[in-house]
């Protein structure tokens, strides 16, 4: 594990490059050599703390860049978009610029399923790895307690007279837990007799996926997560219209809960880079970014700042740019889009992918034919990020099988797609060494100002506007069709005042290829 353990701003001296530790540094000295103060730090043990999330609201120390991590669409071998963010912040500090990358807190549904982990991996991950992926500073057990909070308020008072006049089978609210538990998904509450409930079908999300994890994500200060929880829509009523928390008067409580839950945790990388982690949202159905609050930090204190979008472009970017960028009045100065030679070679439809199943060997050897074919998702994904005036800067994450003509191939694409560069990384293996040269990009294209931030659509169009220009301006659709059921719920959710929002889409992850 590499560290910079003398300089301030995590800028390691050359004569520290190579050198190994057995143990990540003390946190409290993360934080001294970052210029945290030091009474901001709540510590949870020797690797990780919690910050004062007020601390972002200061004068910012200079003009910070903000760095957006997104990718073509994910294929099951994985593309390394998280490796990228933290390996990047670790090679921004080898070329002389403080940085710091804000991520989410990994779910424990996909850490004991498939993925494994959600903290990078090789030579640039988030350490200590068994802290960040299993419970952490317990944000997840907070956000699932506020959650199941307001589940168990709402059926007490439907057992209770039901002085909301809730429709029981129109109950919107649903329990969390933070595990694949298919056998929650659908089930039927309230058997126990007349005392223990009213009878209705319902179900557990998992956490991540929750509307409370997209609060703590989106509040900007403890005033502005207590209003947002207010406003959350449980259900239906049976004169018309929709209940919220706080009508059920449990706002308070759910803050309550949630108030060292709204604090970031800074822990560090495998180079001794500081890392801030906070919120958890999925991109296929939430907002999928961290927090608005890490952010707001980070950039305050750092002159980089590298976050991760989930999944795609086609869905993490296009919420960051849409929803978060819009909450946070910040928007990055310049995208990485992470690409795989063997990712766009499977994106060519020629190869079977699995999750969990070792790679079709055939994907593995040189195919010009097939890269080319897949490249459609490369172009597809870069015009995504371009839409909304931001450069991009293509990340090629190197494998041992790719072969120097794809290489040379891929990058002449990305150029030709409108990549403002192409660059070479080998963080997962080299660690910040490995991705000096997409560094030296990204600032490159950064300090050249040439982002100029616009939304893909305005909130005063109408729902489906709206719909119509995500699905065909970003997804690749040749129109979108309604549902005669679909229609009228647009229609009840303009006439109740929400026609003015963000779209949130809920879709698959590979549906763009």
């Amino acid at each position: 594990m590499l560290c910079c353990r003398h300089t301030p701003n995590c800028v390691p001296p050359p004569d520290m490059l190579e050198t190994e530790l057995n143990v990540p540094l003390p946190i409290d000295e993360v934080a001294r050599r970052a210029g945290l103060p030091p009474d901001s730090l709540s510590p949870y043990g020797r690797y990780k703390a919690k910050l004062d999330h007020t601390l972002g609201g200061g004068a910012r120390k200079g003009r910070a860049r903000y760095v957006l991590v997104t990718a073509i669409t994910p294929t099951p071998a994985g593309e390394g978009k998280t490796v990228t963010t933290i390996g990047l912040s670790m090679a921004l500090n080898r070329i002389g610029r403080a940085a710091v990358s804000t991520i989410r807190q990994p779910s424990m549904g996909p850490v004991f399923g498939v993925k494994g982990g959600g903290a990078g991996g090789g030579a640039s991950q988030v350490v200590p790895l068994e802290e960040i992926n299993l419970h952490l500073t317990g944000d997840f057990h907070a956000v699932a307690a506020a959650n199941n909070l307001l589940a168990a308020a709402l059926d007490t008072s439907l057992l209770l007279d039901n002085p909301l006049g809730l429709e029981p089978e129109r109950v919107t609210w649903r329990r969390v837990v933070d595990m694949n538990d298919r056998a929650l998904r659908q089930v039927q509450i309230g058997l126990g007799g007349a005392q223990n409930g009213v009878p209705r079908n319902t179900g557990f999300d998992i956490t991540a996926a929750s509307e409370v994890m997209s609060v703590i994500g989106l509040a900007r200060s403890r005033a502005d997560l207590r209003a947002r929880l207010e406003r959350i829509v449980i259900g239906e009523k049976r004169g018309g219209g929709f209940a919220t928390a706080g009508e059920l008067g449990v706002a308070g409580a759910m803050a309550a809960i949630l108030r060292d839950a709204l604090d970031p945790t800074l822990m560090q990388t495998s180079e001794g880079t500081p890392a801030l982690v906070h919120a958890g949202p999925f991109a296929n159905i939430s907002f999928g970014n961290s927090s608005v609050l890490g952010d707001a930090l980070a950039l305050r204190y750092f002159d980089y700042v590298v976050t991760e979008a989930g999944f795609g472009a086609d869905m993490g970017a296009e919420k960051l740019l849409n929803i978060k960028c819009r909450v946070s009045g910040r928007s990055p100065d310049v995208a990485v889009l992470v690409a795989t030679v063997r990712g766009l070679k499977a994106h060519s439809g020629r190869f079977e992918l699995k999750a969990g199943a070792p790679l079709p060997p055939e994907l593995l050897r040189e195919d010009l034919e097939a890269l080319e074919l897949g490249a459609s998702n490369l172009a597809a994904q870069i015009q995504n990020v371009r839409l909304h005036g931001i450069p991009v800067v293509v990340a090629v994450n190197r494998f041992p099988s790719d072969s120097e003509r794809e290489l040379a191939r891929l990058a002449a694409l990305a150029l030709a797609f409108g990549a403002e560069a192409c660059a070479l990384s080998e963080l997962f293996a080299r660690g910040g060494e490995g991705g000096v040269e997409l560094a030296q990009a990204v600032v490159d294209v950064a300090e050249r100002n040439l982002a100029r931030y616009r939304p893909a659509y305005q909130l005063e169009q109408s729902i489906e506007d709206k719909i119509h220009t995500i699905a065909t301006g970003l997804y690749g659709a040749a129109g979108v069709e309604y549902s005669p059921r679909a229609s009228a719920e647009i229609r009840r959710f303009q006439e109740l005042g929400f026609g003015g929002l963000p779209i949130c889409m809920a879709k698959t992850q590979y549906s763009l290829s």
